[in-house]
């Protein structure tokens, strides 16, 4: 059977969201709504649909990709709805179809792998727009660190089952990345890269782990996953969600902020989770990790590459300063220049 996610080039990215559409319609029947409008949002992890009912009621709908089973899906709705039971954390909860089931199988085009689909109540709030304020990046880490306390006080069902996200998973983007990295990377480029990559699992193979930093982990929390009322960040998609360091979920919201504004996010998170004395240098090496597996991640598609290349003069700095050992989280780093002649190939 062929995979239902395929889009690493145009024409199979639009096959793919022609065949999403018409299974976002036949999962639809099988759900008490009168809905009224269907609106395409992105195509990520998941492809997903805002679902509009006629009393501004909205929902989430989303066909997930292959790369997680069905129990591991069903997991992710569980530790939503143990969150959902806490005072002060706002997270998606999920959507019974009539039959009773949180998760569906959709019949699609023949020769295609049937995609699970599910629903999931619209957090409100809005995408933050402009630059965010030192309010809203405190409370930022104050969020992520509520989400590493509740994840701590979970405790996962029998059949509890989510990714890992380390050392096996970064080595896994890294073989994808040796795949497109010609198109934004020079050879020269990709040695640091490699090199940067040994590093962080070397760093990976000698770290202590305990209850208190390691544990479940939403993975993937930018401002892209985030909704916000007065300043008030709520956490959505939970896709990724999964079991790693609380440094590695850190890291992901610190790529897209200044220095200025990363000690703001970690002066909120201690407000509610004290870090341990040496985090800083754990932190930088999940900082590059995470930069790399975002890399990873996009390199595939081919309309993401100049956006990678435009980044290189910061992502290349920022891995020449972690291999000879500079500090740099809380820095403001003088960029590389990029010689775009030296990269190999764009077209691949």
């Amino acid at each position: 059977m062929i995979e239902f996610f395929q889009y690493d080039t145009e024409e199979k990215r639009r096959s793919l969201l022609v065949r999403a559409r018409k299974v976002a319609l036949l999962a639809l029947q099988q759900y008490d709504l009168e809905w009224e409008c269907i609106q395409f949002i992105q195509l990520s992890d998941t492809i997903t649909f805002k679902i509009e009912l006629s009393w501004s009621q909205r929902y989430l709908l989303r066909i997930h990709s292959d790369r997680l089973s069905k129990e591991e899906i069903c997991s992710e709705l569980a530790l939503l709805q143990a969150f959902n039971k806490l005072e002060d954390l706002d997270v998606p909860k999920g959507v019974t179809s009539v039959n009773g089931s949180y998760v569906l199988e959709i019949n699609t085009e023949d020769g295609y792998r049937r995609p699970y689909v599910t629903m999931m109540k619209w957090v409100e709030g809005e995408h933050m727009s402009g630059e965010l304020t030192d309010s809203c990046v405190y409370n930022m880490g104050v969020m992520m660190g509520k989400l590493h306390e509740a994840a701590v006080c979970f405790v996962p069902p029998p059949d509890f089952v989510r990714p890992i996200w380390g050392a096996d998973s970064f080595k896994n983007e890294m073989a994808k990345l040796e795949r497109y990295y010609t198109r934004f990377l020079s050879g020269e480029a990709w040695k640091a890269y490699q090199a940067a990559a040994d590093k962080i699992l070397s760093e990976l193979a000698v770290m202590h782990r305990n209850n208190q930093n390691y544990g479940l982990i939403h993975a993937d929390l930018h401002t892209g996953n985030m909704v916000f009322i007065d300043e008030k960040p709520h956490p959505i998609d939970f896709g990724r969600s999964g079991y790693g360091y609380f440094l590695y979920d850190m890291a992901g919201t610190l790529l897209e902020l200044y220095p200025k504004q990363r000690w703001m996010f970690i002066k909120g998170y201690e407000s509610i989770r004290k870090l341990e004395s040496d985090y800083v240098r754990h932190l930088e090496c999940f900082f590059i990790m995470f930069m790399m597996e975002n890399y990873c991640h996009h390199a595939s598609d081919p309309r993401e590459i100049h956006d990678l290349i435009d980044e290189q003069q910061y992502a290349q700095a920022y891995i020449r300063e972690y291999l000879n050992d500079t500090p740099f989280l809380f820095d403001v780093i003088e960029p590389v220049k990029i010689d775009r002649s030296t990269i190999i190939d764009t077209r691949n």
